[in-house]
């Protein structure tokens, strides 16, 4: 006769006859198995012949079993159950009383207290495999009923991955274990509730996915496109789940949900977490320093892709072929000003600044503005054109987060001109630019440099205002001491005499910087057919500048930078 302390399973034996449903009914309603349970248990039953419901003691085998033969027999089906008397030994070493019921996937197994300790420890022989991650969630939770979970998210812009990356694996990288999730759709957000779904839903657990995000050195950096960590912290359980956040028309966001069971510790837990992350975000050390700009597509919806980071090589001074007075103004009101911005704050002066370049085109304004980026030491500039303008916002939360910086607008012209002239669409984007640059607070250190080929169309309410345009630079046409630099700069790998470089300077009165760079590209070319390319003569210039300037007619100068030149002539 078996003991009261006697443990006992149930055996559901395959029978082709009994209704599936009426079986589903009987695990749920006899043996109280959720509704998920039940149905592995009819799947184990078709593959294997049988199931297993217990271990249970004794008496309430029997008080089971007497209960379920009542219910097949009421309902005249011959489905067979039988008891059988199970050892309380551990299931895992063999030795000692497995005296702690664990469920773990679908399956109840008894533990004594050693092997109860090491699966809180699990090594990596010993970890249990899963395919969806619901079975994941309700493995690391074990003894906590759903109920009884919550949820705190926090939502990082989308081009901040790089840093939210680095902090997730300073944070997270002693997790109990750490997966991948298949995202079926790639238009939807993951979220712990969809990952608590089951059945059809479920989702799949999959290989941890990394994309490769530039950051302007030597190496990508590696960032997961999704994951979900199970941690322990002084003996509290709780996960977190990466993954992108997803909304039409936006720029993706970085989504960070973590899940605790209820209580102040996991609360307490929750926010350190949190506080952390957002330090390391508001540090912000991966893309500081770097000449950057956002991908996006041109329908002003915000789509950013993420951020491209511009290598530009470092220009010297010498290099800017501007009139000295014009770079004398230029150093005074950027690299001087920037010099001085801690004196200035001391004295309470306001240390953020707007600077508008104009001139013709092809005059070197883009090129001043290289020369400006690299050599304000340890400022981050972002470079916007007129198109990108709809992501104004992104770029104005980079440009505080990553302080000091310098916001460089390109053809501002074409969001700024007469309000007579613009459309609904136009003045919002001008609005939107006039309420960023006036509502800076006065310590920041943000430098506005604009660029425009016409400032005599720019809006009244940008040129006119101080505290949004401090000081307008011109970047003219070079004079002849600038060609003469401009033709040794862009001529330098030609055999050059010094009556030819006086000659080509002189007669490019009135053309641009990019004129004279295509001018001695001519000059090489002629050249070359001519002899090789071992000498250039006087003829050559009167060939290249014929067919710059006369042959291909007005609109060809004009494209050329040389339209003042042919009006003169």
């Amino acid at each position: 006769m078996r003991g009261e302390n006697q443990l006992v399973r149930l055996i559901i034996h395959n029978d082709d006859d009994t209704p599936d449903q009426f079986v589903l009914d009987l695990l749920r309603q006899i043996f109280g198995k959720t509704e998920r349970e039940a149905a592995a248990l009819i799947a184990q039953i078709e593959q294997k012949e049988k199931a297993i419901c217990g271990p249970y003691p004794q008496s309430v085998a029997e008080t089971l079993f007497k209960s379920a033969q009542q219910s097949i027999n009421l309902a005249g089906h011959r489905l067979q159950v039988t008891l059988e008397a199970i050892k309380t030994s551990c299931e895992l070493c063999g030795n000692g009383d497995g005296r702690t019921d664990v469920r773990i996937g679908n399956r109840t197994i008894w533990l004594c207290s050693e092997c109860m300790r090491a699966a809180d420890q699990p090594d990596s022989e010993q970890e249990e495999n899963f395919d969806f991650a619901c079975d994941v969630l309700d493995w690391h939770f074990a003894n906590v009923p759903r109920s009884k979970l919550v949820t705190t998210i926090r939502q990082f812009p989308g081009h901040m991955r790089v840093d939210v990356q680095a902090a997730v694996d300073r944070l997270f990288g002693e997790a109990i274990r750490l997966f991948g999730l298949n995202e079926e759709q790639r238009y939807e957000t993951l979220s712990i509730s969809r990952l608590l779904k089951s059945g059809r839903y479920a989702v799949a657990i999959a290989p941890l996915q990394y994309s490769d995000v530039d950051v302007g050195e030597k190496k990508p950096v590696k960032c997961l496109d999704n994951g979900l960590w199970l941690c322990e912290q002084d003996g509290l359980r709780y996960s977190v789940l990466l993954c992108a956040h997803r909304e039409y028309s936006r720029e993706p966001g970085i989504r960070i949900e973590i899940l605790v069971p209820a209580g102040g510790a996991s609360a307490a837990l929750v926010q350190q977490c949190f506080g952390e992350l957002e330090e390391a975000v508001q540090a912000a050390r991966t893309y500081r320093g770097k000449i950057l700009s956002l991908d996006a597509d041109s329908d002003y919806r915000g789509r950013s892709r993420g951020i491209t980071v511009h290598r530009l090589p470092a220009i010297a001074r010498d290099d800017v072929i501007l009139p000295e007075q014009t770079l004398r103004l230029l150093d005074r009101n950027v690299l001087t000003f920037v010099g001085t911005r801690d004196q200035l704050r001391r004295l309470g002066q306001s240390t953020r600044k707007g600077i508008l370049l104009y001139g013709p085109p092809g005059t070197g304004k883009t090129h001043t503005i290289r020369y400006l980026a690299t050599h304000l030491p340890g400022h981050t500039t972002l470079i916007i054109t007129a198109e990108q303008i709809g992501l104004l916002g992104a770029y104005m939360s980079l440009a505080r987060l990553l302080q000091p910086s310098m916001v460089v607008i390109e053809d501002v012209d074409l969001i700024a001109r007469d309000r007579d002239d613009m459309g609904p669409c136009e003045e919002s984007m001008l609005n939107k630019l006039l309420n960023e640059m006036d509502g800076l607070r006065e310590d920041a250190d943000i430098l506005f440099v604009l660029t425009t080929n016409r400032p005599e169309d720019l809006e009244g309410a940008l040129a006119g205002r101080p505290g949004r345009i401090d000081q307008a630079i011109e970047v003219p046409l070079p004079d002849e001491a600038g060609r003469n630099k401009l033709v040794q700069l862009y001529g330098k790998g030609l055999p050059l005499e010094d009556a030819v470089i006086a000659e080509a300077a002189r007669r490019s009165e009135g053309t641009s910087c990019a004129f004279i760079k295509e001018l001695m590209r001519r000059l090489a070319q002629g050249s070359i057919a001519r002899d090789g390319g071992r000498s250039v003569i006087s003829a050559d210039i009167d060939e290249a500048l014929d067919d710059m300037l006369f042959s291909g007619g007005r609109l060809n100068a004009r494209l050329l930078g040389g339209a003042q030149a042919m009006a003169a002539g």
